[in-house]
């Protein structure tokens, strides 16, 4: 067996039986290939089309790496996932209750479960991903609520309109007011400031809603917004997070981390009922000891914000429009079909699944500025041959 093992400027074929392996050029490398445009393109090695692309970054390696050389005790009860555990709390500065689980998916439905009923509404944005696309499973784990969806520019919920949605029904025969769910980042790329998450926190509070958000990519929020995690979690009125790693190049595993003691009480239990409590768990505890002890998360996350910055001006500048404004690592861009067309026959990988011919191209801790570059040459000039 062959692990290719990703350092800062190369892979190095590893081969787990100890046998010397020759250098090869693997399928992540950049290649020639042709088009039915005729002649020779480039074909990116890193592609668009989600931050989840890219593989492991080379701090959680080294601690995955770290964890497989003994043996430890099994189901969290080992040294890996309380050192994890120690490092979110200092990442938060505050005591919180963390949970691993295996992905953003079960982060979401599990957090939403263990602070909702099935008789309970959900108050998020139409484009959330529990909206559109984790399969009803806020829906299954909870027995049955309801997502109400509220709406808002830029994929951000509106106040007023959280206000209006929160009071439209009270009565015995609509799903009672449960909680509402915030994404940060955004699913437009967008953030939210200390101020507005408090604020919206405070509408959910002040009528007896518990506040839950999608952390998807809260690193890529907290880089854009050169503040601390606290300011935008618990400080601001956040009572639980699931918060996203494998973006920022973790190799799976998320973390559900409850700012609230008591809402946390039974969540183990909930945790195991639907599979998610790992059995070797430090294996998806270790790799966040990585990304966390020296500020790696952070850095990347950071790094991904300034590859979509250098996007959004390469595209600005050669006359492309923006749908939303780049806060954090996603490109919302208005590609003529040509332009679309052309760019995805040169190899490059993005996603067109929005209206109004709205492309999203994402960028991630491994994104280079080569990359960046290499695609804005190449959609300058599409869109040169169209005109």
């Amino acid at each position: 067996m062959i692990l290719a093992v990703k350092s800062n400027n190369s892979r190095i074929p590893v081969d787990t039986t100890g046998r010397k392996q020759p250098r090869k050029r693997l399928c992540c490398f950049r290649r020639q290939a042709s088009t039915a445009q005729g002649g020779s393109v480039t074909t990116p090695g890193h592609q668009f089309a989600s931050d989840n692309c890219a593989g492991i970054c080379p701090e959680a390696w080294q601690a995955l790496e770290a964890a497989n050389s003994k043996t430890c005790g099994s189901y969290g009860t080992d040294s890996y996932s309380e050192r994890a555990t120690a490092l979110l709390q200092d990442f938060f500065e505050t005591s919180c209750q963390v949970f691993f689980v295996y992905n953003g998916t079960a982060a979401n439905g599990l957090a939403l479960s263990g602070i909702c009923r099935g008789h309970h509404a959900i108050f998020c944005h139409p484009l959330s991903h529990i909206v559109v696309d984790e399969c009803g499973i806020v829906e299954l784990f909870t027995g049955g609520a309801r997502l109400v969806e509220v709406g808002g520019k830029d994929c951000r919920i509106q106040p007023d309109s959280l206000r209006a949605a929160i009071g439209r029904r009270n009565d015995v025969h609509f799903h009672k007011p449960g909680a509402i769910s915030l994404t940060q980042a955004t699913e437009a790329g967008t953030v939210y400031t200390p101020g507005q998450v408090e604020e919206l926190a405070g509408i959910a509070r002040s009528r007896g809603l518990k506040v839950h958000m999608d952390g998807a990519r809260f690193a890529n929020a907290v880089a854009a917004l050169g503040c601390t995690p606290k300011a935008i979690s618990w400080q601001a009125g956040v009572q639980v997070l699931s918060l996203g790693g494998t973006k920022d190049g973790l190799p799976m595993g998320e973390a559900v981390v409850f700012f609230d003691d008591t809402l946390a009480a039974e969540f183990s239990y909930l945790r195991k009922r639907v599979g998610q409590l790992a059995s070797k768990m430090r294996f998806l505890a270790a790799p966040w000891i990585g990304i966390l002890e020296h500020g790696a998360l952070l850095t990347h996350a950071a790094h991904a914000n300034q590859m979509a910055r250098r996007l959004a001006d390469g595209l600005q500048a050669a006359g492309f429009t923006l749908a939303h404004p780049v806060e954090a690592n996603g490109v919302f861009v208005l590609l003529p079909k040509v332009v679309e067309k052309g760019l995805k026959a040169r190899g490059w990988n993005f996603h067109s699944f929005f209206d109004g011919g709205v492309s999203r191209l994402m960028c991630g801790w491994a994104t280079t500025e080569a990359d960046v570059d290499m695609v804005v040459a190449d959609a300058t000039s599409l869109a040169g041959e169209e005109r």
